[in-house]
């Protein structure tokens, strides 16, 4: 499986588990063929019924219990093999860079940690973990990568993750692999990997308007966030949070909704309260929070994201730089 390059440590396992699916679908495939085969020319028109039934006496439930039940335990292997490398590609490590990627009719929109933007380009350094937060504007996308052997649904108003370590430099091709309207063939981009010192000269020859975490601060006190929800510098009152929870802390966190489920406080969590806070709201608090779909864009929704991990000191929001 040569005719694409392996630009990922993710790459190689993919590629040798469907090289080993391949080639046991086909010996499973060659085997019961084989057997058809052979019966056809055994009990074909004008074998004699006597050797025809001396034949058939001889059939062995035993051979056929066998290689079932051997078929069954290397397919069931393979599908565990397969479910080890699924969660692993969405366990990033806690020193990944976050970029988030957004998919609008028809285009993608990248944003950094550092403030950076790009439209159809993605850089990323070799060597070094990166998580991608995909979500999108208005239709569903596919954001694919074939070179890294990476794929997943980019769906409008969720966070998606996925997560990548690049290992070859270079340039390569980046595609919506799902049907999104009639540009859809034209929302292409381009990854480029960069060694860690051009990755550094690009990051700072880049424009940038401050940090992702920067315009997110601004933006919950311009849109009101800071009313209600207390965060490092920007409290209605740094000891009632009887309206509303705190920020500081919030991310990582473990938070009990009011329906009575657990979750975690990650990314898409924050994401999500933001867009359809009934869904999320937690058990301690009855005041309902406004929703902002329709308010704001997803570059918001990320600066502000970015800006609330930032109030976690204990967790490292993603390494920008």
């Amino acid at each position: 499986m040569t005719w694409l390059p392996e630009a990922s440590a993710h790459a190689m396992r993919i590629d040798i588990l469907l090289a080993g699916l391949v080639i046991i679908s086909l010996a499973v495939l060659g085997l019961v063929f084989g057997l058809m085969v052979l019966n056809v020319l055994r009990f074909r028109a004008g074998r004699t019924t006597a050797i025809a039934r001396a034949i058939a006496e001889h059939k062995s439930w035993g051979f056929e219990i066998a290689w079932t039940s051997a078929t069954l335990a290397i397919f069931f292997g393979l599908f565990l093999w397969a479910t080890q490398l699924y969660v692993v590609g969405f366990r990033p490590p806690a020193d990944a860079i976050q970029i988030y990627v957004t998919g609008k009719q028809w285009m993608w929109k990248i944003q950094y940690p550092g403030g950076q933007r790009e439209i159809n380009a993605l850089h990323v350094p070799v060597g070094r973990p990166v998580r991608l937060l995909l979500t999108s504007e208005d239709v569903i996308h596919d954001f694919s990568i074939p070179a890294l052997r990476i794929k997943h649904d980019v769906l409008p108003g969720r966070y998606q993750s996925l997560w990548f370590t690049a290992t070859q430099t270079g340039s390569f091709r980046l595609y919506c692999t799902q049907f999104c309207g009639l540009g859809h063939s034209r929302m292409t981009a381009t990854l480029t990997v960069m060694n860690a010192t051009d990755y550094a000269g690009w990051l700072n020859s880049a424009p940038a308007s401050g940090s992702l975490a920067t315009v997110g601060e601004a933006l919950f006190i311009r849109s009101g966030c800071s009313g209600c929800h207390a965060s490092s510098r920007y409290a209605p009152d740094a000891g009632d949070t009887s309206r509303a929870p705190s920020m500081v802390g919030l991310y990582g966190s473990r938070v009990v909704l009011a329906d009575g489920r657990a979750t975690v406080a990650d990314a898409a969590f924050l994401h999500d309260s933001i867009l359809d806070p009934p869904r999320r709201q937690g058990a301690s608090f009855a005041t309902e929070m406004p929703s902002f779909r329709g308010v704001l864009a997803e570059d918001d929704l990320a600066a502000l994201v970015a800006y609330l991990q930032t109030l976690s000191p204990s967790l490292p929001p993603e390494a920008g730089n």
